[in-house]
């Protein structure tokens, strides 16, 4: 229990030290480094890539070292940070507005709170997505509804049960002890998202033998260090030929997942994220 404990606590020391590195005019992937520098001065380790998404991308967007960018005046960034410590995890994100958005910041964040107030032993996971839907929607805005909180496992980042944006009629109820985190996203768009560019953000499946040389290295590098979590391209040890020979090869063979980037189907519309994770009937670890 210790490792959760203190997983969540790196985590949330984190997003609060990244929050106010998010300013008009910063390198995005300057922040991301500095976010995870951070994250490995508190004796903490990556649980998965830290993801700055901005906009109407409501999730995993990894800043891609050829490409970076400078946030500008008017951004919604989700800021969302994994720790883990031993493979336990500490899983939580907040929204910075750049802009005049206040009202959709309070619609994910309020309908966070209104969740943990009643997330405990016996609660049906239905209810969670109730709250959450009525606090979100109240306010004028959609939650997501494809998009949502999880279950948290060592060396995990997604396991049941899932946690909904609204009442999907699941009637299993949260036990005493469960992990889960609790993530509302609100929308002024259409409430659902989909698949969109690669992220360049991976994850190990299945560790077995693969004949490219480049390949294998990478995979040994990738499953000593990640494990089954996920990891990013740009903080792979290896030169661009490798990388693009090794990793193809590794997605080939179904040996490596490829995260994509989740717009929102209304491309002009924004969307707001605020996550904790919780044990249940005990704590909230990211607090």
């Amino acid at each position: 229990m210790d490792d959760w404990i203190k997983a969540g606590e790196i985590a949330s020391q984190a997003r609060e030290y990244g929050k106010k590195l998010i300013k008009i005019g910063e390198s995005h992937l300057e922040v991301t480094k500095k976010i995870e520098a951070k994250v490995f001065e508190l004796n903490g380790k990556l649980a998965f890539p830290t993801q700055i998404s901005i906009n109407n991308i409501a999730a995993h967007y990894n800043p891609l070292v050829d490409n970076d960018f400078k946030f500008k005046e008017g951004d919604v960034a989700k800021l969302d940070i994994g720790v883990h410590v031993n493979g336990a995890i500490g899983d939580t994100a907040v929204t910075v507005d750049l802009g005049n958005n206040e009202k959709l910041l309070k619609a994910s964040k309020n309908a966070l709170n209104v969740a943990l107030e009643i997330t405990k032993p016996g609660v049906k996971i239905r209810e969670i997505g109730r709250v959450i839907h009525e606090e979100i929607t109240s306010l004028g805005f959609s939650p997501i509804r494809n998009l949502g909180g999880h279950g948290l496992d060592r060396w995990k980042i997604h396991t049941e049960p899932s946690i909904p944006n609204f009442d999907n009629g699941d009637e299993n109820k949260l036990k005493e002890g469960q992990i889960i985190a609790i993530e509302p996203f609100a929308s002024s768009g259409a409430g659902l998202i989909y698949d969109g560019k690669l992220s360049e953000i991976y994850q190990v499946v299945i560790n077995k033998n693969v004949r490219d040389i480049n390949a294998r290295k990478i995979l040994k590098f990738a499953y000593e260090k990640y494990k089954t979590l996920p990891f990013a391209r740009r903080n792979l040890p290896f030169n661009k030929l490798q990388l693009s020979v090794g990793i193809n090869a590794l997605k080939r063979e179904g040996i490596l997942h490829e995260y994509s980037t989740l717009p929102e189907k209304k491309e002009n519309c924004l969307v707001s994220q605020h996550e904790h994770t919780v044990i249940v009937g005990k704590t909230v670890t990211t607090k």
